[in-house]
């Protein structure tokens, strides 16, 4: 996550180039919060909210409060806070997850975290949110996992070794920072249940996993319904997204000239050529558009 903060990450590239999240996923949270005859709906806080686009979409809270300790994010996360219109309903506060001096206790009726809980310490983090929210309030954490080709399964072994291979000057494995990466691509599942970290504090606990085919061992899957339609050079601009990529090229400077293109570039090409392969057909223009999907884990629970 520290990647994240550093002075030449480019936080707009970030906020241009990440999957949307789709409205049915905030349906999804949203009937899980109002379950209760007693839910409120007065103030959402989104963890770890980056550039604040899951923020923005909590639009049934009176007021909601993005947190995140990045200079850069919280900067770009108001600016998409204007351009959105939402004047007097969201403000933004720079701080960790785990400790929440400005909200006071039991004030808060939704906690959120959108591709950004497997950074917290949630021994530490139960805590607080068991603090800060209301009785019955709610708390609802996802992350989605390496992406996918949605027509390209033969695809997958090459987005494997491009993404978490082991040979740290022809992969981005080693260059993610851990546990977090490992955290998210293995689904949240080391994420404990709150009952052993504040036994008797929250209720409903549930992991729901929206992952299709993809992992079959997985608990009950849903269908995936994080997907993008990109044009290729789309794609490219998502790859240079990766913190991971960022870390490489600041051991491997000289990647970036390369005669045929730095990493990134050069496993895009494989991936065009990979699906050239598949369809008999010529190398996808940089203008053509492909399908992407992600399995994604959610984590819901509720104050007792």
């Amino acid at each position: 996550m520290a990647t994240f903060g550093k002075a030449t990450y480019n936080a707009a590239r970030y906020a241009a180039s990440r999957p949307t999240y789709p409205r049915q996923l905030f349906e999804f949270v949203f009937q899980y919060h109002g379950r209760v005859s007693k839910a409120r709906w007065n103030t959402a806080v989104d963890l770890g909210c980056g550039t604040g686009q899951a923020t923005l979409e909590l639009t049934p809270f009176q007021k909601v409060i993005g947190v995140e300790p990045s200079t850069k994010m919280i900067e770009q996360a108001w600016s998409n806070a204007e351009a959105a219109a939402f004047p007097g309903q969201v403000e933004f506060k720079q701080s960790g997850a785990e400790d929440l001096p400005f909200l006071e206790d039991g004030s808060v009726d939704l906690i959120t975290s959108a591709q950004a809980a497997h950074w917290f310490n949630w021994n530490k983090l139960w805590k607080e949110a068991a603090r800060v929210l209301r009785p019955t309030g709610s708390l609802a954490v996802w992350g989605y996992s390496e992406f996918r080709l949605s027509r390209y399964p033969s695809a997958t072994p090459l987005i494997n070794a491009y993404s978490q291979g082991t040979d740290p000057a022809n992969s981005l494995g080693p260059h993610w920072e851990r546990p977090g990466r490992t955290i998210v691509d293995e689904h949240l599942v080391a994420i404990p249940d709150p009952a052993d970290v504040v036994p008797g504090k929250f209720q409903d606990f549930e992991r729901v996993f929206f992952s299709g085919e993809h992992y079959p061992n997985l608990p009950s899957p849903r269908p995936v319904i994080l997907r993008k339609k990109m044009t290729w050079d789309d794609l490219l601009a998502y790859f240079r997204t990766f913190s991971s990529l960022h870390t490489y090229h600041e051991k491997y400077p000289e990647d970036l000239k390369h005669p045929e293109g730095d990493i990134a570039v050069r496993f895009w090409n494989r991936l065009k050529a990979e699906v050239a392969e598949n369809d008999n057909s010529d190398i996808p223009k940089d203008t053509d558009e492909i399908d992407i999907e992600w399995p994604l884990a959610l984590i819901l629970a509720r104050r007792v």
